[in-house]
């Protein structure tokens, strides 16, 4: 399965260099390009997109906004924020504006490629000790940090709120499963349930509601 690529991005020399180290991928294309955020809405009324890669830093609608808007429609394209440093409050915006990683511009292309398969799949979130990293530093200004406990998570088991710490924490199915002395395909159905009774995409989303709601603590503890 061809996993289909946008490119959002204001440099037309970095989509140039992104698009040749997708372009020799066997299972991802290239299928549209745009220069800002109002090009970026524009295409996707008309191309079948599975991965948006985002700029956060552009003319007209930045990529938070833009990002925002793909986010609310039905069935959209994951989104990865393409950011030039890896604790910037952008990269914060757009994953609570529903991107599904961030990736810093300068990644090794293999890293770049992994997320993509990654975000694509909602198995994983990219690089989750750097997002946490990033929620460390700007949960203060989280509406919802002095409240550790939220209605939403009176849905969740005992065992799913224990899962659901460990994901915010970083840690991957298989880190969970050591902790918990729990299989990985265990994990991997609590995951799911807890996406499934949150109405949340990915496990990004995982990470911002349980520091929005207190249940992880700036400093990555439950």
């Amino acid at each position: 399965m061809t996993i289909r690529v946008m490119l959002v991005d204001d440099q037309v020399l970095l989509r140039t260099g992104f698009r040749m180290v997708l372009a020799a991928q066997p299972d991802m294309e290239v299928v549209a390009e745009a220069g800002d955020g109002v090009e970026a809405l524009q295409e996707l009324r008309t191309t079948e997109v599975d991965v948006v890669l985002m700029d956060v830093r552009m003319p007209k609608l930045d990529g938070v906004e833009t990002t925002r808007r793909i986010c609310a429609d039905t069935d959209p394209p994951k989104v990865l924020i393409l950011t030039t440093f890896d604790l910037d409050e952008y990269a914060f915006s757009g994953l609570k504006a529903g991107a599904s990683g961030f990736m810093l511009k300068d990644v090794p292309p293999a890293e770049l490629l992994a997320a993509i398969r990654a975000v694509h799949s909602g198995d994983a979130v990219v690089a989750p000790s750097t997002t946490r990293r990033l929620l460390d530093r700007f949960a203060p200004m989280l509406p919802g940090t002095e409240q550790p406990q939220h209605k939403e998570l009176e849905r969740l088991t005992g065992r799913e709120r224990e899962v659901m710490v460990l994901v915010a924490q970083g840690l991957s199915n298989g880190e969970i499963a050591a902790r918990l002395v729990l299989s990985e395909a265990t994990v991997k159905t609590h995951v799911g349930r807890i996406l499934t009774k949150l109405g949340l995409r990915d496990r990004v989303q995982v990470v911002v509601l349980a520091y929005e709601t207190g249940l992880v603590r700036a400093g990555g503890h439950g």
